[in-house]
């Protein structure tokens, strides 16, 4: 596809029209349909741009009020809620989950503090019975389920990625903590006050203007049984891409994985946790320690170096840049949104088309390596 032919909206601001030619770059090699990216430095929004298609057809433009899901950068908005829970002195990291759900603390997870359970350390990376989608996405049946479960390895001595069950446990130890859901949170404490853009699951009024995904294919085939931790966390249940457009996705409160945000929201949330201002989400010395690194090393689902903070992932190295105290999170496809309190840097970017190469996205690496480039 030529860029002759592409509509670019928004604004750039001239020092960093260089990430402007990379997402227009994206484009011209075929590699979008549509998509958004928003760039906050020092508080101030430099770049927000967004063009192309909200479906594969091509046939209904992406525009400044397109939101798209996120898969797991909703982890981001999911370690907000928590930081915020302990910003107002409601709860703290050190906590054990079992003080606020006591069942929690079944056949050997009575010392799983909330800070572990949210670096992935908790042993409940997938379910040990059979589970379906209709399971996951269940709530309380499927939190119950996880609070019997025993541990797969011992909580605290390695992490896991919790790519699903994270947001099962979370949802539903926030509401023990505060009486609310995770997506009630967020629609209450963080769309509504602060003016963004993003929520967990979707409002029946918002789905005429979401962009519909080109699907890509996660193979999970070839995880080997006997490798049983990875197994389950996914293959029980496998989770289709094509989710994302389903209703029951919409009205799930699940999240780990079902966000539905534009760049500019996730953004703005980013820049928010670095610059606090009058009406804070959270105080500096919160962030600090939402943003504190609680594991390092081999990930035993991801099998990869990983590491991770109170539900939020820091950057591995290279990843979102130079600089390691850059947190955030990624979703599935190529979405993502992260802070570099280095450099005063709050970036995100959604899109349409899923890629199937995750950290290699070349997309990622142009539009990341084009920021740092600029500053």
């Amino acid at each position: 596809m030529t860029t002759a032919l592409l509509d670019l909206n928004g604004h750039c601001s001239a020092r960093f029209a260089p990430l402007r030619d990379a997402f227009l770059g994206n484009f011209a090699e075929d590699r979008e349909i549509g998509a958004r990216i928003t760039l906050i430095v020092a508080g101030e929004t430099v770049v927000d741009l967004w063009a192309g298609w909200s479906d594969p057809a091509r046939s209904t433009p992406w525009t400044q009020d397109t939101i798209v899901a996120v898969w797991s950068a909703t982890k981001g908005i999911l370690a907000t809620c928590f930081a915020m829970i302990v910003d107002r002195g409601l709860a703290s990291y050190d906590d054990k989950v079992s003080r606020y759900w006591p069942e929690f603390a079944a056949a050997g997870k009575e010392n799983v503090t909330i800070g572990m359970l949210l670096a992935h350390q908790a042993g409940l990376s997938g379910f040990t019975e059979p589970a379906s989608v209709e399971d996951l996405i269940s709530g309380a049946p499927a939190a119950a389920r996880l609070a019997a479960q025993a541990p797969q390895w011992e909580p605290g001595t390695a992490a896991g990625y919790h790519g699903m069950t994270l947001g099962v446990l979370a949802t539903e130890l926030l509401a023990r903590i505060d009486g609310r859901s995770i997506r009630q949170f967020v629609a209450e404490e963080i769309a509504g006050p602060y003016g963004l853009d993003l929520s967990v699951g979707l409002a029946s009024s918002d789905i005429g203007r979401v962009a519909k995904m080109q699907q890509t294919v996660f193979d999970t085939s070839g995880i080997d049984k006997a490798d049983r931790i990875p197994y389950l966390a996914f293959n029980n249940p496998v989770v289709p891409a094509t989710l994302s457009n389903d209703l029951c996705w919409y009205a799930a409160d699940l999240p780990s994985a079902n966000g539905y945000a534009h760049a500019q929201a996730l953004a703005r949330m980013y820049d928010l946790l670095l610059h606090p201002g009058p009406k804070p989400l959270v105080r500096a010395e919160t962030l600090a320690r939402a943003t504190a690194c609680r594991f390092e090393g081999v990930d035993l689902v991801k099998g990869f170096f990983q590491r991770w903070s109170a539900g939020f992932w820091l950057n591995p190295g290279e990843i979102y840049g130079p600089n390691l105290q850059a947190f955030g999170f990624s979703g599935w496809g190529g979405s993502f949104g992260f802070a570099d309190p280095v450099a005063d840097v709050a970036f995100a970017y959604t899109m349409n088309r899923m890629s199937d190469q995750f950290d290699a996205d070349p997309r990622r690496r142009n539009l990341i390596g084009a920021v740092y480039a600029a500053l």
